[in-house]
């Protein structure tokens, strides 16, 4: 029991740290770089996001992914919904 809760401890600060990477994307340009290096931080900072990301999946279980997937779902047909007519038809 100890153990899944360490787990699910670790798999939410990767998950957070995943998030962090990818909010710190659009401040890289104005760290000063030349073109090429920001370029390179931004690509490592995106493919370490989505690798942590991934890990978080992975060590927070299949039950954490469904909920990620339902939200985004339900988020979705939201969005698609209020892009409809006002008579409801498309």
């Amino acid at each position: 029991m100890r153990n899944n809760k360490l787990f699910k401890i670790i798999g939410f600060i990767v998950l957070t740290v995943s998030c962090i990477l990818f909010l710190l994307i659009p401040v890289v340009p104005w760290l000063g770089f030349s073109g090429g290096q920001t370029a390179g931080i931004a690509a490592g900072l995106l493919i370490s996001g989505e690798i942590l990301f991934y890990l978080s999946l992975f060590i927070l279980g299949r039950g954490f992914y469904d909920k990620i997937k339902n939200k985004f779902n339900s988020w979705r047909s939201k969005t698609k919904r209020s892009n409809l007519p006002a008579g409801g038809k498309p």
